[in-house]
């Protein structure tokens, strides 16, 4: 032998600290990815995930998505390939990287404009600032107006309490200036200054466990056209553990794909509210 060539993949610098900051503020991190295991979990080591997943199809990804928020979890997925979108469209916040995929951008509802993953600390730093903002509003405005308005409706007239109309109608603006004024401070919000966070606990989640994918075939009589395929694969997408659906009408077969056993009751039943005549069902 003359000579080795080695390939392997190179972390960005400011992944192990954005992953130590997630899990500082109680979010457990999960790297799911469709590369061999033990390049998975060497680099996985390398940032400290707290789980890694790896060898898993875009189906397997959106598979643990899917178990996770099964479980209660509030689930966000970070992508930027086509093999992620299927993932980003199942979890409750889809994060995309700004250099990523058109398909993977149009599959996230946030887009991080910069490649980093600090960019998701960010995000999520913003988000809950906001969230503390709309509840110090709404506490601030309930507060002001359920002691103003009741004293300028003259209720409490009798006890020698009144307010002047003029003086009510100021104080009223003067409470949308304190509830636009506090709004206001998010401008100073510092979205990548990690000292303000808040220190949380690791998130107690169950242990999330690769799941194995059953796959059926279903044979059904009365598909005629691709609108039929849509029909069918709309029916059966909405029964419980149900992950994946392909029909094809000219063969008169649905290839079902589910996280969990799939009752022939359950199917043969969606189907024929579909308006579908239900043949046979057999685990491949």
């Amino acid at each position: 032998m003359l000579g080795i060539i080695a390939v392997s993949d190179v972390i960005k610098e400011n992944s192990p600290k954005a992953v130590r900051e997630l899990q500082a503020m109680g979010i457990r991190v999960v790297m799911l990815t469709g590369d061999r295991k033990s390049t998975a979990d060497a680099i996985g080591k390398q940032v400290g995930a707290d789980k890694v997943i790896a060898e898993v199809l875009p189906d397997g990804k959106e598979s643990v998505v899917c178990a996770l928020k099964e479980s209660g979890a509030i689930v966000t997925m970070v992508g930027d390939g086509i093999n992620d979108a299927p993932a980003l469209t199942s979890a409750d916040i889809g994060m995309a990287i700004g250099a990523g995929t058109d398909v993977a951008i149009d599959s996230a509802q946030i887009i991080l404009m910069n490649g980093g993953l600090t960019e998701v600390c960010a995000a999520i730093r913003i988000s809950r600032a906001t969230l503390r903002n709309i509840k110090q509003n709404l506490f601030w405005a309930f507060f002001y107006n359920a002691i103003g308005i009741p004293i300028a409706a003259g209720v409490f007239s009798s006890l020698g309490l009144t307010l002047n109309p003029m003086i009510g109608a100021a104080a009223m603006s003067l409470s949308s200036f304190c509830v636009i004024t506090n709004a206001l401070r998010l401008n100073f919000c510092k979205p990548f200054d990690a000292g303000n966070d808040l220190k949380k606990p690791m998130a107690n989640l169950p242990e999330i466990k690769e799941t194995q994918m059953l796959k059926y075939t279903i044979k059904i009589q009365g598909m005629m056209c691709e609108h039929c395929e849509a029909h069918i694969k709309k029916a059966l997408s909405a029964l419980p553990g149900v992950r994946e659906v392909k029909a094809d009408h000219m063969k008169g077969e649905v290839y079902v794909q589910a996280a969990k056993a799939l009752p022939e009751a359950d199917a043969q039943k969606a189907i024929a509210d579909a308006g579908y005549e239900f043949i046979s069902i057999r685990e491949d």
